[in-house]
């Protein structure tokens, strides 16, 4: 805790607002889609969620370049102000009933402001974060995410049936105290940066903005790594998950007793967070001496293996062995993983470089979803040798990226020297 608290006050702000902002997304997010599809039915459903994804990007678009432009704090005070007052739209339309589109519309906005603020969130983690320092700081707001995460997704499966209207109401006095927090206490971190000598403006600067990032190919490479790392988790809810519910035999498991298939991925994906919460800061403490390359290779190996095990595997104490062995391999990935992107996002153009990075959720889902219908046509053993593929890719992409930036440190020395 003295180490926490050695931290920046920006930092320990925006790690204890990202538990209030995760807290809200899970109590809502999840149940939202089942609360459509009862009143609007499930098709219409499924293509109203897909919604949310342009708005997302849409606003992490939007947010990356008014951050580097405007600061970052004004853009976290807006989405903060856009979360509040929509979340209180949303539950003044679900108990007037103005209808299940208009809870709908009310919540897609909520979703297009905290995306707004996700790229000045990093970004002024970053800013006032050393890079000593950053793999804890990154370990710390992926604990504090998880225990989020799955506190949201239990409130809000026992408060659903009968109180989704008050998880709303408590997601929008959660919002205004982030809000409010962020306005009185949190500071502006945006570097000192020279103007930029061309006169664009308005679109034509958004779109050369982005342009800058996407021609840095070590960048690239990231984005798709951590692509390639976001397809593998999605598919414990997706191609693991429907192999689960359809041939997973009903086996008993101490201490849950008897399983079936869709019992034993809801054990899985607890075991996960339970093991995240519990042992993400242990890993990273007893790890911080290990090279990145070592940490970086061995993770991937490590949940690529586990995902690939998963896939093929019946044996429910096996199963549970690799959703271990992967957990393993994510903590000892993520943070380097982290670190890696503050190091390559430059000071100039910092919020820009993460709302792109973040576009690797949107193409994990699309990887995600083709990857569902190929596994209607090939066979287990198949779908592993393609998660083990991904896990060489990703390496080779870290591989490049580790090379580059020790060859960069060592011209750095040379020009020092």
């Amino acid at each position: 805790m003295r180490t926490f608290f050695a931290l920046h006050r920006n930092v320990r702000l925006r790690i204890g607002l990202a538990f209030v902002h995760k807290l809200i997304d899970a109590m809502i997010l999840t149940f939202i889609a089942i609360y459509l599809a009862a009143h609007v039915g499930v098709a219409l459903a499924g293509a109203l969620i897909l919604v949310f994804a342009v708005f997302a990007v849409f606003g992490m678009l939007v947010g990356g370049h008014l951050s580097e432009r405007r600061g970052r704090r004004p853009v976290l005070i807006v989405g903060d102000l856009v979360g509040t007052v929509f979340l209180v739209l949303m539950a003044v339309a679900y108990y007037a009933d103005w209808g299940a589109l208009a809870v709908y519309f009310c919540y897609a906005v909520v979703k297009f402001g905290t995306n707004l603020a996700l790229p000045a969130n990093d970004a002024t983690i970053i800013d006032v974060t050393p890079p000593a320092d950053r793999k804890y700081v990154y370990t710390v707001n992926y604990w504090v995410i998880n225990l989020a995460l799955g506190s949201g997704a239990l409130l809000g499966a026992f408060l659903y049936s009968s109180h989704f209207g008050a998880v709303i109401l408590g997601g929008a006095i959660g919002m205004a105290f982030a809000l409010l927090v962020t306005v009185t206490l949190v500071a502006e971190t945006k570097p000192e940066t020279p103007a930029p000598s061309a006169k664009l403006t308005g679109l034509a600067q958004f779109v050369q903005g982005y342009k800058v990032v996407l021609v840095d190919s070590t960048f690239r490479r990231l984005i798709i790594a951590a692509t390639l790392i976001l397809t593998l988790e999605g598919q414990l809810s997706t191609s693991i998950g429907i192999r689960l519910s359809t041939d997973f035999p009903e086996q008993e498991v101490f201490p849950f007793g008897d399983v079936t298939g869709v019992e034993m991925l809801g054990v899985l994906k607890a075991v996960n967070t339970v093991l995240v919460v519990v042992f993400a800061l242990v890993v990273n403490t007893m790890l911080r001496r290990m090279p990145d390359r070592v940490r970086l290779y061995a993770g991937i190996t490590l949940y690529a293996g586990g995902f690939a095990v998963l896939v093929v595997s019946h044996d429910a104490w096996l199963l549970l062995a690799a959703c271990v062995v992967l957990t393993v391999g994510e903590l000892m990935n993520l943070p380097v993983q982290q670190a890696l992107l503050a190091e390559l996002a430059p000071e100039e153009g910092r919020p820009r470089y993460l709302a792109a990075y973040y576009l690797h959720i949107r193409f994990g889902q699309v990887v995600n979803s083709l990857l569902i219908s190929l596994g209607a046509v090939v066979s287990t053993q198949g779908m592993a040798g393609i998660y083990l593929v991904f896990g060489v890719v990703i390496i080779l992409q870290y591989r490049v990226i580790l090379n580059r930036r020790a060859a960069r440190a060592a011209a750095d020395t040379s020009v020092s020297v």
